[in-house]
């Protein structure tokens, strides 16, 4: 396999949540890396976090497993269990059908970068623990917990 060009891979700053949701991940910059080598099985992530920044909202999934290792900074991470600091070298694994939802916040006053390693699954469906929302990977669309959708996010 060729080497990555890291600064030519796909990059999404944001997320796709509706209003309101969105806004505390408005920052974070996720570089594509397993995009970039044409993975299709798993998708590896370098996830740039600035101070104040979420790396989502807090969530759990039910058929992907999820990986989070640290490169560089500080972010703490939030789970039903409460608040841990993991700093450059630590990681956190969440497997599927955990329902305890967890994010990363960023409360330093520098950037961290973090590595995201998760699987790609048709059948995932992931609940958002704090909020009003969940998303089915059948059809990719964010909706309340009674199944009502969310209107697209203008902007």
């Amino acid at each position: 396999m060729p080497k990555i060009d890291v600064s030519n891979a796909p990059q999404r700053k944001g997320s796709g949540y509706p209003a309101p949701f969105h806004e505390p991940c408005a920052e974070r910059v996720r570089t594509r890396l397993g995009d970039a080598g044409g993975l299709t099985q798993f998708g590896v992530n370098l996830l740039h976090l600035p101070p104040g920044a979420w790396s989502s909202q807090r969530h759990w999934h039910s058929a992907e497993d999820e990986f989070v290792y640290v490169v560089s900074g500080e972010v703490t991470l939030v789970t039903d269990n409460g608040d841990e600091v993991l700093r450059a070298g630590d990681c956190a694994a969440f497997p599927k059908g955990e329902a305890n939802g967890h994010h990363l916040i960023n409360k330093s006053d520098a950037v961290a970068v973090c590595l995201e390693v998760g699987m790609r699954s048709e059948e995932d469906f992931c609940r958002y623990s704090d909020i009003d929302m969940q998303i089915d990977s059948k059809d990719g669309h964010y909706r309340h917990r009674d199944g009502t959708p969310y209107p697209e996010r203008q902007g």
